[in-house]
């Protein structure tokens, strides 16, 4: 009963925070430096490009439908006057992300800042991915694993012309991480994830989230790749669709505008000070936090890391 409390308390702190020391304004200047938003087109990631596109960055938008990122695109242009590249993926296909990466790849031989931001949150329990894992987990994790395994090489050589020296990789979680942890058996489809609910899935999946930014961190910080988790906060955004009746009424009754959303990882991926959060969890607006114990188990973290290697191999071989 305490330990739920304690969460219950963490997770309502951290929907309520105090206002954001940290604005946009203070982003430093970002000519030269390539980055990719994941989820660009709606939502926090279409914020996150906004301001990154007002600082000069040059930044490529991942998204599944080319027409939404059009859209996207278009009004990003008329509110910066710079204009995203629609980069086409679909997380929930490794093999989708595999012709992301290698098109990014052609185009690009460094990349400074990864945002890894799309998500997808409790979708119908019968979505599945298209190699059988359950939606949450195989669009959150899998996906967005192999995706940033295929862009190390550009990665590391993006730290070298960086003016701090360093790439960043910062990976959106969810106060969700503070719910559950993993059901090695519920992450393909099958009895143990039909039990484990789209509610708990959705809150493995951010979890995972956590461990995979600290075993990044663990494996390349000394190669100067920073890796940082987010919880963005709650938020008005795309995320929602899949709510329903009175759930999305009380849902909607706590969250913030997207933009609030985009502080959060925009801070991580931009200023100077974040640098020595390598591994770390921030929460809104801006600030350090603290997930919940499981999330700093070494053990844990290079399991799953372990795990998802395995699992992606075949996609990795061109």
């Amino acid at each position: 009963m305490g330990n739920a409390i304690g969460t219950f308390r963490t997770v309502w702190d951290q929907s309520l925070p105090p206002k954001s020391k940290f604005s946009t304004d203070q982003i430093p200047d970002l000519t030269g430096r390539v980055v990719i938003v994941t989820g660009g087109n709606v939502g926090v990631g279409k914020e996150t490009i906004k301001a990154l596109l007002e600082h000069n960055a040059k930044v490529y938008m991942g998204s599944r439908s080319k027409s939404k990122a059009d859209a996207a695109i278009k009004d990003l242009k008329a509110a910066t006057g710079k204009e995203a590249i629609f980069l086409e993926l679909d997380l929930s296909s490794l093999a989708s992300v595999r012709r992301a990466a290698d098109e990014f790849l052609s185009k690009e031989t460094e990349l400074h800042l990864l945002f890894l931001n799309a998500g997808v949150m409790v979708p119908p329990l019968d979505q599945i991915t298209a190699e059988g894992y359950d939606l949450q987990f195989g669009t959150n994790v899998v996906g967005h694993f192999l995706f940033t395994k295929l862009l190390l090489p550009a990665l590391l050589a993006g730290k070298e012309t960086s003016p701090d020296k360093h790439a960043r990789v910062i990976t959106t979680s969810s106060s969700a991480a503070y719910f559950f942890t993993l059901d090695w058996n519920s992450f393909k489809d099958g009895p143990a994830r039909k039990k484990l609910g789209i509610q708990r899935l959705y809150a493995q999946s951010k979890f995972a989230n956590v461990l995979f930014a600290r075993e990044l961190a663990r494996r390349y910080g000394h190669q100067g790749i920073i890796s940082i988790a987010v919880n963005p906060g709650n938020l008005k955004t795309d995320l929602q669709r899949n709510l329903k009746g009175l759930q999305k009424k009380l849902v909607n009754l706590m969250l913030y505008p997207a933009s609030y959303g985009a502080l959060t990882q925009l801070w991580a991926g931009t200023m100077p000070e974040t640098l020595n959060h390598n591994g770390e969890f921030l929460i809104p607006w801006a600030r350090l936090g603290r997930c919940r114990p499981e999330a700093y188990d070494a053990e844990l973290a290079e399991k799953l890391w372990n795990y998802l290697d395995e699992e992606v191999k075949a996609f990795e071989k061109k």
